[in-house]
């Protein structure tokens, strides 16, 4: 079972032109990163107008709704909550007041003191609405922005006090601003759009506007969209050093997106190729559990020799399993939302591909599955390291009792999802397939070292927990 989808965001400022309808398609492109709520604002001479509500996008946005976000200037969201409870008080955007003006924030990612922050803002007198970290963020910006009167010098203010990982898009005004976590943990990219600029989660949500893909907002940057179409962007107070997310590649991304300059697809089908060689099977068929394996299953094929099947179909069209309310109900989804195609796994020895596993429930469930439509063995092999440590920066698996990998060897591992053998990629195997260096990614669900200081964890500079 892959680790729950997060959030994505998308900003645009387009002269002359309705922003509403880019944004909505921009959100369909990342509807993947979150599925229980969407929301999209606008500015309209300073004036802000905004829908969001429970559901999909297409669910949420109807032409009249889209009709009347007025504004050639606005930001969107899907979320799926990591941090604060699901309901439509935490749909993004929110809503806020910078100064005198109406503003709205979206957010994807984590942080990890919002709690300790939360409580000093209300101390202080502020009022939340919601549970959500990203209200904490907002109200911070805002007390900032009513000390300092410069919106570029608050959100610098308040990064200080907010650790994490974090992409950020605010509408406010005649402007759009986009910022990113000072380590890049969560991505955020700049294109060009119709004579304007966007910003999203994903390069896919840039082209599928109509856009083109300029680069990655840099860590720690502040892009600003200018209503006439220009761009201003100040550079963060970094030192260079990064921790970009190894999910974005291993699985949250769409294949078809490019994430600091590495295309999705190919990291992927590298992940395939080098997991091939690391744990060999013996087998007659390489099949995916679709659809984010599709890729590391031919790399693996491709490699092994070993003929790649389509044996697992999916439903497109059922719930969606990880939102539904106990395990119990989610396991019984697992059978309505795949289905094995007869004839092709009967009497076949059969390796499937997983793009990684977190709690096991899930894949418990699939090698059943395979196993009742007659395969006579069931090597799992999986596409990313073991994961063995929570993640406090976006992704949803906070609990180590819920993580199958952890204190269990692979043999184990393979007795608890009933499969014959279960084998993971090494973490030098996933470094070298992403072409990047294991000191420019973030590794801590791999090895228990973070990137920033999370309360009883350790920083990936540290040797013991005992040196805090």
């Amino acid at each position: 079972m892959a680790p729950h989808e997060f959030c994505g965001v998308v900003g645009v400022s387009l002269p002359g032109r309705g922003a509403a309808p880019y944004l909505y398609r921009g959100l369909r492109a990342l509807q993947h990163r979150g599925q229980e709520s969407a929301g999209i604002a606008t500015s309209s001479h300073g004036k802000l107008h905004t829908r969001k509500g429970m559901g999909l996008v297409h669910e949420v946005f109807t032409a009249e709704s889209l009709g009347s976000l007025r504004g050639s200037l606005g930001i969107g969201h899907v979320r799926y909550s990591t941090t604060g409870g699901s309901g439509i008080e935490n749909a993004q955007p929110l809503a806020l007041k910078l100064r005198e003006e109406d503003a709205a924030l979206a957010h994807n990612g984590d942080l990890v003191n919002f709690e300790r922050v939360r409580r000093r803002l209300q101390a202080q007198g502020v009022e939340f609405l919601g549970s959500a970290d990203s209200e904490t963020m907002a109200q911070m910006i805002s007390v900032e922005y009513a000390r300092t009167r410069d919106l570029e010098a608050a959100i610098r203010r308040a990064r200080h006090e907010l650790i994490g990982g974090y992409a950020v898009v605010l509408v406010v005004g005649h402007r759009v601003i986009a910022f990113r976590d000072p380590l890049g943990i969560r991505p955020l990219v700049l294109g060009e759009l119709d004579g304007g600029h966007c910003v999203a989660s994903e390069s896919v949500a840039v082209e599928l506007m109509g856009g083109r893909l300029l680069r990655d907002v840099a860590p720690g940057e502040i892009v600003t969209l200018e209503r006439n179409g220009e761009v201003r962007t100040s550079p963060g107070a970094t030192n260079g050093e990064t921790a970009h997310c190894m999910f974005e590649w291993v699985y949250f991304s769409r294949p078809d997106s490019v994430a600091e300059g590495q295309p999705i697809y190919n990291a992927r089908t590298r992940i395939g190729e080098r997991l091939a060689r690391e744990a060999p099977a013996t087998a007659d068929l390489v099949i995916p559990v679709p659809d984010s394996s599709r890729p590391q299953a031919l790399g693996f094929s491709s490699v092994s020799g070993i003929p790649y099947a389509e044996g697992l179909i999916k439903n497109r069209f059922v719930e969606r399993t990880f939102i539904l309310p106990d395990q119990k109900r989610r396991e019984e989804e697992v059978r309505v939302k795949l289905h094995p195609v007869p004839g092709i796994i009967q009497g076949k020895r059969v390796v499937l591909i997983d793009d990684s596993i977190v709690r096991g429930t899930t894949l418990r469930e699939i090698v059943a599955m395979v196993r009742a439509a007659g395969a006579v063995q069931v090597d799992v092999r999986i596409g990313c390291p073991p994961i063995v440590a929570p993640c406090y920066f976006g992704v949803d698996m906070k609990e180590r009792r819920e993580l199958v990998a952890a204190g269990r060897t692979e043999e184990e591992v393979a007795k608890v999802v009933g499969a014959d053998s279960v084998h993971y990629l090494s973490i030098a195997g996933l470094v070298d397939a992403l072409s990047m260096k294991a000191e420019r990614l973030c590794l801590g669900c791999l090895t228990a070292r973070y990137p920033v200081e999370v309360p009883v964890e350790r920083q990936r500079f540290q040797k013991s927990l005992e040196e805090f």
